[in-house]
């Protein structure tokens, strides 16, 4: 997911000596920012304005004790008559196989039904993974013909099935509790009311996108879908994926992101304010800091080049981009 997952030892290495107990990870997305704050012990408070990182931080972060265990596996995978067929009729041709597409539908149904809400956001997780190896690029912006794609690699190959039940196992494998209880939220930042003391927000926002192709929401509109069984989703029928319509957020336009950033740093001025950015972001990085400086007196910044890549076949194209890490006190 573009996650910040090859930049965690660098984030580790410059928070870590940072005085702070209880973190609000503003914009999850993936969730790997999350985790390794709870790998340090903090106590973690995860947002995003979409759905499915918010499924993702409760599976993983929320989570201190739940797996999922044999007897939910056979219940997920069982034969089940009565399930709905929406994923495989809207998107049969789109992605996936015919046989992908049922698939997700029967596990979907299935784990609706199961009385654990951590154990559900544990198998969607699996789900969300599962669908981000097997679709070409790890995005949901390309369809159709995908051979171009297909460089031979095993994850392009193996069906979701496959794919589920080996990312089970990983996902179990990461379940512990570090003594703190975590809550995992989906929702407006400027709106999240918190009733207890943050002492650091660690922000990752969506960047003004350069290109269509790099909107977040039309990246993994398939996931946000899923994350809900498409319910109350406008579904644009129209175009070529059949993408959701896109979650609005001032931080995507050029026109509000400055606005946007204000309004952000002053909501939570009475926190260490980390806020990881690059290069390539709009407002630039003189802009952020003039802005930040309004709020914290102290201001510093950690550079370094990182190269991100969308997808998950030998020929993608890769982005260097010159990462920052900005940390206002």
């Amino acid at each position: 997911m573009g996650s910040k997952h090859k930049l965690l030892p660098w984030i580790y290495n410059n928070l870590s000596d940072l005085k702070f107990d209880t973190v609000l990870d503003g914009f999850s997305g993936s969730g790997a920012v999350s985790y390794l704050f709870k790998a340090m012990g903090k106590k973690v408070i995860s947002n995003d304005f979409l759905n499915f990182p918010a499924i993702i931080t409760k599976a993983t972060c929320e989570n201190s004790d739940t797996t999922l265990d044999e007897k939910d596996v056979d219940h997920i995978l069982k034969n089940n008559p009565g399930k709905d067929n929406f994923i495989k009729q809207t998107f049969e041709g789109i992605f996936f196989t015919k046989e992908d597409l049922e698939f997700l539908d029967l596990a979907y149904w299935n784990i609706s039904k199961l009385n654990n809400e951590y154990k559900k956001a544990l198998a969607l997780t699996c789900l969300f993974r599962s669908c981000l190896k097997k679709q070409p690029r790890g995005v949901f912006t390309v369809s159709g013909d995908l051979s171009n794609y297909n460089d031979g690699r095993r994850d392009l190959k193996i069906s979701l099935k496959t794919h589920f039940l080996e990312q089970i196992k990983i996902f179990n494998s990461l379940v512990f509790s570090n003594g703190k209880n975590h809550f995992s939220v989906s929702g407006d930042i400027f709106e999240i009311n918190i009733n207890e003391k943050i002492d650091l927000v660690y922000f990752d926002p969506p960047y003004v996108p350069n290109s269509d192709d790099n909107c977040y929401t039309k990246r993994y509109h398939f996931l946000e879908g899923l994350s809900k069984y498409w319910k109350d989703e406008e579904i644009l029928y129209d175009t070529k994926v059949k993408k959701i319509k896109k979650k609005y957020t001032p931080f995507s336009y050029r026109s509000q992101a400055i606005e946007a950033f204000d309004n952000l740093f002053y909501k939570f001025k009475n926190s260490i304010i980390v806020l990881s950015y690059s290069d390539n972001g709009f407002p630039d990085l003189e802009i952020i800091q003039e802005i930040l400086s309004k709020y914290k007196s102290e201001i510093n910044v950690i550079k370094k080049p990182h190269r991100y890549h969308f997808g998950n076949h030998a020929a993608v194209k890769r982005s260097e981009v010159e990462e920052y890490l900005i940390i206002g006190k």
